[in-house]
């Protein structure tokens, strides 16, 4: 074989790899992006719709999370008054 053809060839081998990786990853519902360094980000369809129901999630929580604590801080403030009234009613 000579060595035109086997570059030819080989050329061709890649040509249709990266066709069957394109159809296989848009068949499958993958989503592959490269940044200019080449680097691959790989994502799904479903993603996005995933993502803002998890952000929608954590944001409810956190304001959950601020309700505690200002119930145990205002509990705690409360407390500490308590004490300190009844300290001063035994002296």
């Amino acid at each position: 074989m000579q060595m035109w053809t086997m570059i030819f060839l080989l050329a061709l081998a890649g040509l249709i790899y990266g066709a069957w990786k394109h159809h296989y990853n848009t068949k499958n519902g993958i989503n592959v992006s490269r940044d200019w360094m080449g680097n691959e980000t790989i994502s799904r369809a479903g993603d996005a719709e995933e993502n803002a129901r998890l952000k929608g999630e954590v944001e409810e929580l956190r304001e959950r999370i601020k309700v505690l604590e200002r119930i145990a801080t205002d509990d705690r403030e409360a407390r500490r008054l308590s004490s300190e009234i009844e300290k001063l009613r035994d002296e």
